[in-house]
């Protein structure tokens, strides 16, 4: 039997067909749902029958995506994708098929599919339960490495070898990463779905290991299609215009973007670096279109200024680390008069954790200041609520040295003590200095964007990558402690 006439003989009561096969399309070319079939775009209501009680149901819920008769016969197309009987090719047909089908299906019966893949594909349980009685009893003894490898195959899942069934397809990479980037947004309101996820990040991280990765430079002379892409996934500073871009990839700018042979000329993170004769304080400069290129012979300072990531479907992946550390050999190799490396970073979680924490700083701050503060604000003593309204008037910051200097005092105190299960509570922050960075510097209004003003005041930040202390400030942060200069150390309560 041929792939296609298997695929429509099983799976077509995961997708509505005509009867020559093909899908059902309303007038507007969308795919139609049958009456009453819960294909809408909505992923499903908040309580709902467990994915086995309906695989065992004779009829449908009517909120449900699929009839539990349509959910049995794509569970048993799942499990015949991977039956150990076929062959590979046989096999890849049909993942090639159902990847076809699922590119038309709607967001309701695409979820039906992935509680399938998360559910019903798990480890058999008495299997892992005897390995794993075997095992401890073989520990100490000469048959006890033979007893972790039994152990470690009966825990490997059923779902592993569906992904990898899919993933050898010339397409099936980009369709796992989309995928799981399509599951995001309905991890948290269904837990069921977190077996897949967790499986699949497993997977990713040996996939894209960065022994696998290109580092490539991203250049005004690059194809069209890549720098659309730039513009695409730019996370920290949007592109404005095709002049913005053009200036981020000047002669004194480098771009360098992470690559893998199985997502051609789609970059997997990338970097943006200003080479400079100073640490910047201000992100302006660096996006002013109309500036002067840097004299690249008196450059001695590399800023990373922007750092994005591209594909939602790799969360949980780490490129940073090896990123910027490949990034800082190629330049070192090209302009050897380079010697500080360090960031312009924005501190996207400033505003909300004052929002929450301005009562606990109030008394961390000296009677002194407080009273300062106070007389500033026009309120004695101040309350949370006065000091974040006049926060909240950026424009006359300037003039008001006080509250300027309480805001530097708590930024000080967020980036350098601020921890979240023993992680910096700053996402920025937690990428920085878990690569071994340390807070370098305060910048006030580096940003003055309404972006930039909105999540940290208009303040910056600098991590600065000392490449002889990355490994201890590493360390030092694994123990709680994160790295910051003495001027930050001097600025926290």
């Amino acid at each position: 039997m041929s792939a296609t006439s298997w695929i429509s003989r099983k799976v077509a009561y995961l997708f509505p067909l005509d009867r020559k096969g093909l899908l059902v399309m309303d007038a507007a070319g969308s795919l139609q749902t049958p009456a009453g079939s819960g294909g809408g775009a909505t992923a499903g209501p908040a309580s709902e029958r467990p994915t086995r009680e309906r695989l065992a149901a004779s009829r449908r819920h009517r909120e449900e995506a699929m009839s539990p008769r349509m959910l049995r016969l794509v569970l048993d197309e799942l499990k015949a994708t991977i039956d150990p009987r076929i062959s590979e090719v046989e096999g890849g047909r049909r993942a090639q098929v159902l990847i076809e089908r699922y590119a038309g299906a709607t967001v309701a019966r695409r979820r039906d599919m992935w509680l399938l893949m998360s559910e019903m594909f798990t480890a058999d349980p008495d299997k892992v339960k005897s390995a794993q009685a075997k095992f401890a009893a073989a520990v100490g003894t000469p048959d006890e490495a033979a007893a972790e490898v039994q152990y470690r195959r009966a825990t490997v899942s059923p779902r592993r070898r569906l992904l990898q069934r899919f993933s050898v397809l010339p397409e099936g990479i980009r369709f796992l990463v989309d995928l799981r980037a399509e599951m995001q947004p309905y991890l948290k309101k269904d837990r069921r779905l977190q077996a897949l996820d967790v499986e699949m990040e497993y997977m990713f991280s040996t996939w894209f290991d960065v022994g696998f990765l290109e580092l490539q430079r991203i250049s005004w002379d690059s194809p069209a299609s890549l720098v659309e892409k730039l513009i695409k996934y730019e996370a920290v500073h949007d592109i404005r215009s095709w002049a913005d871009v053009k200036n981020r990839l000047d002669s004194d700018r480098r771009c360098y973007g992470f690559f893998h042979p199985r997502l051609p000329g789609e970059p997997l993170i990338f970097v943006e670096v200003a080479l400079i004769d100073h640490m910047a304080d201000s992100i302006t400069p660096l996006l002013d279109e109309q500036a002067a290129a840097s004299d690249l012979g008196k450059a001695t300072t590399a800023i990373f200024y922007s750092i994005s990531n591209t594909q939602n479907g790799l969360r949980g992946v780490s490129f940073g680390d090896s990123l910027i550390k490949r990034v800082v050999e190629t330049l070192s190799a090209e302009f050897p008069r380079l010697r500080h490396f360090a960031t312009l970073s924005p501190i996207p979680g400033l505003r909300s954790w004052l929002t929450q924490n301005a009562a606990r700083m109030l008394e961390l701050t000296p009677e002194k200041e407080r009273a300062e503060l106070g007389r500033a604000v026009g309120f004695e003593p101040p309350s949370a609520a006065h000091v974040l309204q006049a926060l909240d008037k950026a424009e006359s910051l300037e003039a008001r040295p006080v509250l300027r200097r309480w805001l530097l005092h708590c930024a000080a105190h967020y980036l350098g003590r601020e921890l979240v299960e023993g992680k910096p509570a700053d996402p920025v922050a937690r990428f920085h200095l878990g690569n071994g960075a340390r807070v370098e510097r305060l910048n006030w209004m580096g940003d003055p964007s309404p972006k930039g003003i909105k999540q940290s005041f208009g303040l910056m930040v600098n991590y600065l990558y000392d490449l002889k202390r990355l490994d201890r400030q590493r360390d030092q942060l694994a123990e709680g402690k994160i790295a910051v200069a003495p001027s930050i150390e001097d600025m926290q309560f």
